[in-house]
């Protein structure tokens, strides 16, 4: 037998899966089952998300296999579209302290929180919903509402016990605890509590811990593989697909870079093209015979020295005695 059990913390949901061990006695001599080789998934996402990921560790461990299945829960809506989905004919359970707490709720309004009568109806009401039928259990609590409704309470009072009135009387059918507990089936959910702190709290909620949003997924499936002890098997498979899609990022990345490459060259040869175009004469009308003109010769034409003209002063350099002669425009002296 396979129970499948869930849990919640925040928006990060679990499902634990284990064996079914025989009942034993514990220190007070009440009827404990205990459920062993627990196995996790846990993922932050929507249940309708949710219960399409997790199928894959329910079919692991068997579940549609299995003689029978028990899904202790806490009674949560969603729960039971999961159920249905992963065994629809499961043992549904409402996880004991749940349907305790709400007990309590209505225990608390009638006869006031920590009194002794409190206490003593509580142990009393909470042994008769273990070991005998949900009904009765039922009853009682639906004649303190009248008492209560009857009276002067607060309306915020009646809001309170006709929600855990009206939540116990929906879920009556998962209250069967006496009859469970005979079959030797489990009625609480503390694997997976205990799969909520070991899996996901210690590491969200540890001390110094820091993670973001887009990392919780990742990192709570590494760690239900190593809650699970199937880190030496699994591991192995997940470097190879963490190498693989490593590989194929790197591809898809030179992919992109070569296109753009592309993309870049094909734009600039367009360009050119373009104004190659632009610059071009005009071209002729269709039909139009243009002969072609031969570009003209380059001349080159040697450089002559210079030679400065015959009246130019360098021309009329005195010597000897002219020397100290003043000089007169438009004199030429023979030299």
């Amino acid at each position: 037998m396979v129970p499948l059990v869930h849990g919640e913390w925040a928006e990060v949901k679990t499902v634990a899966i284990g064996e079914i061990q025989p009942p034993v006695l514990d220190a007070q001599r009440e009827v404990v089952v205990h459920t062993t080789d627990l196995s996790y998934f846990s993922r932050w996402a929507e249940a309708e998300t949710f219960t399409r990921l997790a199928t894959v560790e329910p079919q692991r461990r068997g579940t549609e296999r299995a003689e029978t299945v028990c899904a202790v829960n806490d009674g949560a809506e969603w729960i039971q579209g999961f159920i249905d989905v992963q065994r629809h004919a499961a043992v549904r359970i409402l996880d004991f302290s749940h349907a305790a707490e709400y007990v309590a709720q209505v225990g608390q309004a009638v006869l006031g929180e920590g009194t002794a009568a409190f206490k003593a109806w509580l142990a009393t009401t909470l042994h008769e919903l273990k070991h005998d039928s949900p009904g009765k259990v039922l009853q009682t609590l639906r004649d303190m509402q009248h008492e209560l409704e009857g009276g002067a309470a607060s309306a915020e009072t009646l809001d309170s016990v006709r929600a855990a009135v009206n939540y116990l009387d929906k879920r009556c059918a998962q209250m069967e605890y006496a009859r469970v507990q005979a079959a030797g089936y489990p009625i609480g959910s503390g694997s997976v509590e205990s799969g909520n702190k070991v899996v996901v709290e210690a590491r969200l909620k540890g001390a110094g811990m820091h993670w973001t949003r887009p990392h919780v997924n990742p990192m709570v499936a590494l760690r239900d593989v190593l809650c699970s002890n199937r880190w030496e098997q699994d591991w192995s498979q997940i470097a190879t697909r963490l190498r693989e899609d490593h590989l194929k990022e790197r591809q898809q990345r030179q992919r992109t870079r070569r296109q753009q490459r592309q993309s870049v060259a094909t734009a600039s040869s367009s360009a050119t093209v373009i104004s190659a175009a632009r610059l071009a004469p005009s071209s002729p009308a269709l039909g139009e015979d243009t002969p072609l003109q031969p570009k003209p010769a380059l001349r080159h034409t040697a450089k002559q020295p210079y030679r400065p003209p015959a009246n130019h002063p360098w021309r009329h350099s005195p010597i000897g005695r002219a020397r100290f002669k003043p000089y007169r425009s438009g004199h030429n002296p023979k030299l």
